[in-house]
């Protein structure tokens, strides 16, 4: 429907071919219209104003006059290619607003925003991580479930409960305590979408401006993120081999802290028992909440898993976070918090603050896949597969490199990160950018550490590399590999000369 502007008092009633003409001439300019746009036929667009079709044919003769539309006998008007190509250069050319009238949270976001592109097209490798190969995905047995879902007479169209479904809240209870001994009532579990809009939930519930949180770092940048927004002020903790360095949280003082036990990220380690108890007593100690973001437990390699942090002692103060996106897809936008019990309807009225609830269908179709078997079924096979590829990229690695490479986090998940000990850090963007020009898609773990982001020194200092393998097959992990000794190679050059 053409949206036309609101007619003037003293002219009020029909409009005339005029006021037609300004209007359609602004939003072609505006690029409300795209390149050979069309427009409604002057039949169409009289009896939606309530004019007459000659009216409307004045309009557009004067449109087509001035260039802005071309008019065929028995077509509908087209606006002109050259009149949308003006509009854009305009618009390029128009000076940036310089006084935006931003709250805190604007500003914030404003001066430190996250970071996203779109998956790079025509790579032979692209070894983001996050992202799964679409061979993977269960299309049958979603489908299955999607038209089960659908076939379910609902009781009525109406807003449901924000904390999600009861029946996949059920079917999630069921899941967790089956596959990660997590104990739960229904009424603990928040569905929501996806882990990034749980973490938002626990930033807005738990922090305030000034407050401290404790980070992982390296760590996931997104969760920093959604903290950093409201104001809080990280606290980076680093990480080794068995992940977070709990003793070091002696003497901090934090609101919160996130962590990945169960396989850090980036770097891969799982966090002992001792050390869980250790982080549990010091939330305890500081009245502090711990969120245990458990992305990707479903993907362990021949090692058993330690137990989460939410099934120890002194869980009421863990939230715990999990997600489909690691075993079905990030496209789903599907995830679920444990929250302690008497957070629940707080965790609630937020979610339905934000968005009223998750999608209901999606959610149905879930809980058909966990109460049909489907979705274990899926999990223990993509499980196999992401070990096959998670192997042949370590074979491939250590073929080219040997002994040049240290490789850590193989244990579980769906990346590794790759060190280049022959390769100090300066050479970082050489070699992104000689792997680029060989369509490789790689990512340097330094990105990740907060203290580098601060400007201060931090160890190893050189090159490392995080390299999923999830959306890669077998012959493309190999490929890619060969590539990336080739760009090695030529940096490693590059620096002798």
């Amino acid at each position: 429907m053409v949206q036309m502007k609101t007619v003037p008092a003293r002219r009020a009633g029909r409009m005339g071919a005029r006021q037609i003409y300004e209007t359609l001439r602004d939003q072609i300019m505006d690029q409300v219209y795209g390149v050979d746009g069309l427009l409604p036929s002057s039949r169409a667009l009289s009896g939606e104003l309530g004019v007459s079709r000659t009216t409307v044919t004045v309009a557009y003769e004067q449109l087509a006059a001035e260039g802005f539309i071309e008019v065929r006998h028995g077509a509908r008007p087209r606006v002109a290619r050259a009149v949308v190509e003006k509009a854009r250069a305009r618009t390029a050319s128009r000076p940036s607003v310089r006084n935006m009238r931003l709250s805190k949270f604007g500003e914030r976001l404003r001066h430190d925003p996250p970071s996203w592109t779109l998956p790079s097209r025509g790579l032979v490798a692209n070894f983001r991580y996050g992202d799964l190969s679409p061979s993977d995905f269960p299309t049958l047995a979603w489908k299955k479930a999607m038209v089960s879902a659908l076939n379910r007479r609902p009781e009525r169209l109406a807003y449901d409960d924000p904390c999600g479904s009861l029946r996949l809240r059920t079917a999630l209870q069921g899941y967790l305590w089956r596959s990660r001994s997590v104990r739960c009532d229904v009424d603990q579990i928040v569905v929501v979408n996806g882990s990034q809009q749980g973490l938002d939930i626990c930033a807005r519930l738990l922090l305030n401006a000034g407050d401290r949180f404790v980070m992982e770092d390296p760590g996931y940048l997104m969760a920093r993120h959604a903290f950093s927004a409201t104001g809080a002020v990280a606290i980076p903790i680093p990480v080794d081999r068995d992940g977070l360095e709990t003793e070091r949280l002696a003497t901090v003082e934090a609101r919160l802290a996130y962590v990945t036990p169960s396989h850090q990220y980036p770097l891969g380690g799982v966090l002992p028992i001792g050390r869980r108890h250790q982080l549990l007593a010091w939330s305890r100690r500081s009245d502090a909440y711990v969120i245990e973001d458990d992305y990707d437990s479903e993907y362990r390699y021949g090692t058993k898993p330690v137990p989460p942090l939410h099934s120890l002692e002194g869980n009421g103060n863990v939230v715990y976070l999990g997600t489909v996106s690691k075993t079905l897809s990030p496209t789903l936008r599907l995830g679920y918090l444990v929250v302690p019990a008497d957070l629940r309807s707080l965790f609630g009225a937020a979610k339905q603050i934000m968005d009223r609830h998750t999608p209901q269908i999606e959610q149905e179709a879930l809980a058909t896949m966990l109460e049909s078997g489907a979705y274990d079924s899926h999990v223990r096979r993509v499980r196999r597969r992401s070990a096959e590829r998670q192997q042949a990229l370590l074979n491939a690695l250590r073929r080219r490199f040997g002994d040049r490479i240290q490789i850590d986090g193989a244990d579980a998940g769906l990346h590794v990160v790759v060190w280049f000990r022959d390769l100090a850090l300066e050479f970082e963007a050489a070699l992104i950018e000689a792997a680029r020009s060989k369509g490789l898609g790689v990512y340097p773990v330094s990105a990740l550490f907060e203290r580098r982001r601060q400007g201060r020194r931090f160890r190893p200092e050189v090159v490392g590399l995080v390299m999923g393998f999830a959306a890669l097959e077998v012959r493309q992990i190999e490929r890619g590999c060969t590539l990336l000794a080739q760009a090695v190679d030529e940096v490693a050059a590059g620096r002798r000369r």
